[in-house]
């Protein structure tokens, strides 16, 4: 008997360590990006002011709507997570419910997706304005 809960608290351990890395790796991935967002401010305005009617105007035009839509992504990102998850789920690794689990899942593909959207757009942004 005292095998099979030995054994039961070790399985439990160890799942629960899983679901902690992947929480931080998710939050590691967020606290990468989030510096981001002032940048995005920056070049949203250098842009505007460059934009007009003509081709490189409508370019400009094109790559700040990027951007804000870079920024809106995080930010709904930001707020469908917190609305997911408990802080308690976040900051101290508590146990996830399996619904939790797949709901990290989900989160951990969003948030990599918000990432490359941010980076991209500001890649794409500054090397326009390069030109």
């Amino acid at each position: 008997m005292a095998l099979v809960i030995a054994c039961t608290v070790i399985a439990v351990s160890c799942k629960s360590k899983e679901e902690s890395n992947q929480m931080k790796t998710v939050m590691a991935i967020h606290d990468d990006v989030m510096p981001e967002m002032g940048k995005i401010g920056k070049l949203v305005g250098e842009l505007s002011s460059k934009e007009d009617s003509t081709e490189i105007g409508l370019e400009y035009k094109k790559a700040r709507k990027d951007l804000q839509a870079a920024h809106k992504s995080m930010m709904d990102w930001m707020q469908n997570f917190g609305s997911r998850f408990t802080s308690d789920e976040i900051l101290n690794g508590a146990a996830l419910s399996k619904e939790k689990q797949a709901w990290l899942n989900e989160e951990e593909t969003n948030i990599e997706k918000v990432r490359d959207q941010i980076n991209g757009s500001i890649k794409n942004a500054e090397e326009l304005l390069k030109k």
